[in-house]
């Protein structure tokens, strides 16, 4: 197995695939967990090729355009990596890291295991707080018919998955109810430095947004 040339033919497939999508979830957003889960590495350790290919295929079928259900990533991602000739155990991780990977609400436990989806996670997270992750709330809640912010609706803090897949909120509770969250559950050391300022970046963002809402004429 060219675990080089496997990893070529993932990138391929994303990119035909997700290269159009409107929502943050596009081809972009994984190269650039691809990418941040790679630097992690680097100080973290860990099996590389199954934390690349766990970034590169972590929302490849993303709960929230599939009615809920997590299964659909990992069936496409067990598709795609055993037509690539990929060993049946790596194969078992990466799913397992898909499987896990996301944020069910506020108070639902994280239930990653395994280093590698530690890692993985973590490079996830940091793409959903600082700049770029303002932009994909806006982006996402724009696609999904959010508004912006109604102050008569406050933020929740879900006890389970269910609540959370159903809640209807705005664009700005979501900072409340998850981004501004994810400083305090980074899983690495590495994630947690790099979040630091990106979680600030947030607040001030905040600030800002909400000195402007409530100026006086």
């Amino acid at each position: 197995m060219d675990k080089n040339k496997v990893i070529k033919e993932v990138k391929k497939y994303l990119k035909k695939n997700f290269i159009n999508e409107s929502t943050g979830h596009d081809y972009w957003h994984f190269l650039r967990v691809w990418k941040m889960a790679k630097e992690i590495t680097k100080k973290e350790g860990g099996d590389l090729f199954i934390i690349e290919l766990g970034a590169l295929l972590h929302d490849i079928a993303d709960w929230k355009f599939y009615g809920g259900t997590h299964k659909i990533g990992t069936e496409k991602a067990k598709v795609l990596l055993n037509k690539l000739g990929v060993d049946y155990k790596i194969i078992k991780h990466v799913c397992y890291i898909i499987d896990n990977i996301s944020f069910k609400g506020a108070k639902v436990k994280n239930s990653m295991k395994t280093k590698e989806g530690k890692i993985v996670q973590d490079a996830d997270k940091l793409d959903a707080i600082g700049a770029i992750g303002i932009a994909r709330v806006f982006s996402y809640g724009g696609n999904s018919g959010r508004e912006i912010y109604n102050p008569n609706i406050k933020p929740k803090m879900h006890g389970s998955f269910k609540a959370y897949r159903n809640g209807k909120s705005s664009s700005i509770n979501h900072f409340y109810e998850k981004l501004l969250l994810l400083r305090n559950r980074m899983n690495t050391k590495t994630g947690r430095k790099i979040a630091e300022t990106r979680h600030k970046f947030l607040e001030n963002y905040l600030k800002e947004f909400l000195k402007e809402w409530n100026v006086k004429l």
